[in-house]
């Protein structure tokens, strides 16, 4: 027997609106049809709709929206690629991180000393990054970091400051848009590297972020797991 849209809504507590925009973005199966005209939905949308709950957080509305468009043209294996592409890029950034950890405690220790007064073109912060300059520009737009200009050419100037920051931000570019994503940059971007405790105690704040990320990425792929059980692939 089918369950009418509200109660569903209700199960899973969002609202019906949600729930036909789900549905208009084929993100769920279209529901059938009663005899009098009302959608109603089934225990294969309750598993769609607990697996959008569970991956959303972890990978994002994007990626997940791509995979249960995937599942539904019964493309499973491009599927799965598109969410390991995703945990491959985690460890990637979980790997940076510890390198810059290391950098940041050579600091602290005495093993390297900042020189702030050693200037770079934004094509040498993009080599030593691996950030592209169009990406490191926006930064700068979006106000999470600042630099000088060189007075003879107006050609933007950087230090380490900004090549610490920079690789910061590089971390947290993929993640998950949220409220703790946003404090994480804001953070970044008032950070002063004069203070290296500061600097390693939010390290260790994204470092905990994407311990958590992983844990809601293993929950996303348990009910995406379900589904695809659910769905006899």
């Amino acid at each position: 027997m089918g369950m009418r849209p509200r109660k569903l809504a209700n199960k899973f507590m969002i609202s019906a609106s949600t729930l036909r925009n789900y549905e208009a973005k084929g993100l769920i199966p279209p529901a059938e049809r009663s005899a009098n005209g009302y959608r109603m939905y089934t225990e294969r949308h309750e598993a769609y709709l607990a697996c959008i709950q569970a991956m959303a957080p972890a990978f994002g509305m994007e990626v997940t929206t791509e995979v249960l468009h995937g599942l539904q043209r019964n493309e499973l294996d491009d599927a799965l690629w598109v969410v390991r592409g995703r945990e491959v890029k985690l460890h990637q950034e979980k790997a940076s991180l510890e390198q810059l950890v290391e950098e940041l405690n050579s600091y602290a220790n005495g093993g390297q000393v900042f020189d702030l007064n050693q200037r770079f073109r934004i094509h040498e912060v993009s080599r030593r990054t691996g950030v592209p300059k169009s990406a490191i520009r926006y930064w700068e737009k979006s106000g999470l970091f600042t630099t000088e200009r060189n007075c003879d050419n107006k050609y933007r100037l950087y230090n380490e400051a900004h090549l610490l920051k920079i690789k910061m931000i590089q971390i947290l570019q993929s993640s998950v848009y949220s409220d703790e994503t946003v404090h994480l940059k804001q953070s970044i971007a008032l950070l002063e590297f004069q203070n290296i405790e500061q600097v390693i105690k939010l390290a260790e704040q994204i470092r905990t972020y994407l311990n958590k990320t992983i844990k809601l990425q293993v929950r996303g792929l348990y009910f995406l797991h379900r589904l695809i059980r659910s769905l006899d692939f």
